[in-house]
């Protein structure tokens, strides 16, 4: 270890130091290095930012952020994969076009049944996502399920609809849903007996 008068010695030789710290090294003896004083930094800002009263030229109005929401009630729909996104618009259309930039919430009420977005032009992807869930949750008297209190399907039809989910977020662009081209919005009705849907729309904005 350094004698203090050593210390000082070496003080003389660093600008601007007021105390060392020691770091250990492999070698020895132990090399001081120094802690120097911080140099003073100025902030400036512009008062027109924190101006009472706001300055056009210098600060941009935001705009106000907006809602609005609609129950959409889709018809009974047989047991399968429905495209739905004409039936969505048609109702939520005129509001859609007051938002520059924002999300569009849909919200399933129900259990039975699910929303999910996919392919919207060729009705064979429908059928043949249909015929995956069927083959994945089974349903009959084979299979294991102890909720069966209306009918067969029942249980598979509450396991389906929490593989796909109730509810969709999609950006908005302009007044319109900004969904991919091939994108559509389904729904699919795990029951066999169908009842009208009940589908919350949100929309929120500028």
């Amino acid at each position: 270890m350094q004698s203090q008068s050593s210390l000082g010695a070496s003080f003389s030789t660093i600008p601007e130091a007021s105390f060392c710290f020691p770091i250990p090294k492999k070698s020895f003896p132990t090399t001081y290095l120094p802690i120097l004083k911080p140099k003073k930094l100025s902030l400036s800002l512009k008062s027109s930012l924190f101006s009472s009263t706001p300055n056009s030229s210098s600060m941009a109005v935001a705009a106000p952020n907006k809602w609005a929401q609609t129950t959409v009630t889709l018809p009974p729909l047989r047991r399968g994969c429905h495209l739905v996104t004409s039936q969505i618009l048609d109702e939520i259309g005129k509001d859609l076009s007051e938002f520059k930039c924002g999300l569009a919430h849909l919200f399933l009420h129900h259990t039975s049944a699910s929303l999910t977005i996919n392919e919207n032009y060729d009705s064979d992807v429908r059928d043949d996502t249909e015929t995956f869930l069927n083959k994945i949750v089974p349903e009959g008297r084979s299979a294991p399920w102890k909720h069966t209190l209306e009918g067969p399907d029942d249980m598979p039809a509450h396991i389906k609809s929490s593989m796909f989910g109730c509810s969709l977020t999609i950006p908005i662009t302009n007044g319109k849903l900004n969904m991919g081209t091939w994108q559509g919005i389904w729904l699919c009705e795990h029951r066999d007996y169908p009842t009208a849907r009940k589908v919350v729309v949100t929309l929120n904005g500028i």
